[in-house]
């Protein structure tokens, strides 16, 4: 595969729609797409204005027939997505349209885009860097208002434009220090070993704060993990069919109906939550329930929020107090359901967060929703200062960053030459560079863009 073959891909979803969308991005772009589609009057694609619309039909040159009725958008490059000549066929939404014209395309001499193709070459060709790529499938992949918000201020260079600062400071840094090895006739002045620790220490401190946004980035791209556990026939299905106002687990009086975990997704305070529906937690002889159980215990490890379902018209038995053990009480709320019913639950101290509900009538569920809002807004709190939030690969350039400065820290404290402080400085330099793409490798690029879409 080649970055200088012409492109194309359908961007827009698979199934019926009212428009389907093809796009064709590449040097012969509008050559190509000329081949295929016949202006309603006597012209030529090739002889219409950049950033135009164009009415047509889609034409096989095989045979003549006509494929589809469409409207054609030329623009030509630099001022596109890619920088490349791109054209958009805008066809009726049936796939077999869009297939039938993809065919005709390849034949002309396109090739189908690999996933994330489009978005590659804008990142090869300087339009955007490597974190406003990643942000482009954050803001497809968002599933709330406030994750929107953060992928969209990462897409508009937040995120770079911190990463470039610290990389002018740093680049700075190295300068002086090499000016004066490199020079030490002209009795250049340099920074004294305290200066040069207090400046690096400075940079580790905006590191650190870069690194501090990384929860936050997780919970809103992968949601806040919330697990429903408890005994069997507690209510734990109910509940997750109740916060999501629809029947997405089977409910049954027999115990260890669910067996396996069952995972939606909620709104709560602008957060995505994650909600785990888990298998009943008891003892048990058959095999897939075990596994169920086990898979059950492991949620709780992994989760950011365990609700703790207990049936509250029944006395606490062995397999509740069971669950209760196996939870961490500063992440649990204890969900005390079936509160239509008299209680015969005896009190309990731990977890001190503690509701009830009724999954029949419905009473109690804002105040579960109440006390998941509290817990989120703890859990995020510390990452309000910035309005983006970085990812795994992002917190280990970070992370190396970081350990790179320390070590030059250590060689001016320790007395060394700065030859060696000026070595670690432009390692983290480079790993800096890595966040924005100002070094890369086919290996970052390939993780990276293989996550998206084929079409975008």
């Amino acid at each position: 595969m080649s970055e200088q073959d012409t492109i194309c891909a359908v961007s827009t979803p698979p199934g019926e729609g009212g428009i389907g969308i093809i796009r064709i991005s590449g040097r012969n772009a509008v050559i190509i797409a000329s081949i295929i589609f016949k202006l309603s009057k006597d012209r030529s694609l090739d002889m219409v204005r950049t950033h135009t619309i164009h009415y047509g039909h889609v034409i096989d040159p095989a045979t003549g027939e006509t494929i589809d009725e469409a409207l054609v958008s030329i623009m030509l490059g630099p001022a596109t997505y890619t920088r490349e000549d791109v054209v958009e066929i805008n066809c009726h939404g049936g796939m077999m349209s869009l297939w039938r014209t993809m065919a005709i395309l390849i034949s002309a001499g396109a090739r189908q885009a690999e996933p994330g193709e489009f978005t590659k070459r804008a990142f090869l060709n300087g339009r955007i860097d490597l974190a406003q790529a990643e942000a482009v499938m954050d803001v497809i992949s968002s599933k709330t208002d406030l994750s929107h918000r953060a992928a969209n201020e990462q897409l508009r260079g937040g995120l770079s434009a911190e990463v470039a600062r610290l990389r002018d400071q740093l680049v700075s840094l190295i300068a002086s220090i090499e000016a004066g090895i490199d020079f030490p006739e002209d009795d250049i002045v340099t920074r004294s070993a305290d200066q040069l620790a207090n400046d690096i220490a400075q940079l580790t401190a905006e590191v650190e704060r870069l690194l501090s946004s990384y929860s936050y980035g997780r919970i809103l791209r992968n949601g806040f993990a919330t697990a429903i556990v408890g005994k069997p026939n507690v209510g734990k299905s109910s509940l997750l069919n109740t916060l999501l106002k629809q029947n997405r687990a089977i409910v049954s009086e027999v115990p260890g109906t669910t067996r396996d975990v069952l995972e939606e997704y909620l709104n709560i305070a602008g957060v995505p939550i994650k909600i785990v529906d888990t298998a009943g937690i008891r003892h048990s002889h058959d095999s897939i329930e075990k596994e169920g159980v086990r898979r059950s215990l492991a949620a709780i490890k992994s989760a950011d929020i365990v609700l703790v379902v207990l049936d509250g018209s029944q006395p606490l038995t062995a397999e509740d107090r069971q669950v209760l053990n196996h939870v961490i009480v500063d992440k649990a709320i204890a969900v005390i359901n079936k509160s239509d019913l008299p209680r015969n639950m005896q009190q309990i101290n731990e977890p001190k967060m503690q509701v009830s509900i009724s999954c029949n009538t419905g009473t109690g569920l804002n105040d579960l929703r109440s006390a998941i809002s509290c817990m989120v807004t703890q859990g995020i709190a510390c990452s309000g200062e910035y309005a983006w939030a970085i990812n795994q690969r992002h917190k280990t350039s970070l992370e190396q960053t970081k350990d790179s400065l320390q070590k030059a820290q250590e060689s001016v404290e320790a007395g060394l030459s700065l030859e060696f402080v000026a070595l670690d400085l432009r390692c983290g330099l480079d790993a800096l560079g890595l966040i924005i793409g100002a070094t890369y490798s086919e290996t970052i690029l390939e993780q990276i863009f293989t996550n998206f879409c084929i079409g975008k």
